[in-house]
């Protein structure tokens, strides 16, 4: 069965198939799905646990994953800035001669630039 529903200018069509005595709709999700990284996943939990309202509204228009995509590369493009940022005022020590510090020293820089970029990027 075909459904023809108006919103606005545009026009969707519609599919339905019969079980029993409901009329389902016909979905499917887009076939672009592109992994997302650790802070699309946290967006994703911070929506489902905290902005229900808007997490659905993203994954019925079909744009849930469009703006984990965006999320995950916007805050890693700001983390790479921040990272320059961080090294040009606390230096790192010498990775050939002390690896065990510097991986403690940019450790802590990222910890840093995170605390500083999740509650505008994923947490608001």
């Amino acid at each position: 069965m075909k459904l023809t529903k108006w919103k606005g200018r545009m026009s969707m069509e519609l599919t339905y198939t019969r079980q029993g005595d409901y009329l389902l709709p016909n979905l499917a999700l887009s076939e672009e799905v592109t992994p997302i990284g650790k802070y699309g996943m946290l967006r994703k939990s911070y929506l489902q646990t905290q902005q229900k309202g808007l997490y659905a509204s993203l994954i019925l228009s079909g744009k849930l994953q469009a703006h984990l995509t965006e999320i995950e590369q916007t805050l890693r493009q700001q983390l790479e800035i921040v990272m320059t940022q961080l090294l040009l005022i606390q230096p790192a020590p010498d990775k050939a001669s002390e690896p065990m510090a510097w991986t403690a020293h940019m450790n802590s820089l990222k910890q840093q630039a995170e605390e500083l970029l999740l509650p505008d990027l994923i947490y608001s």
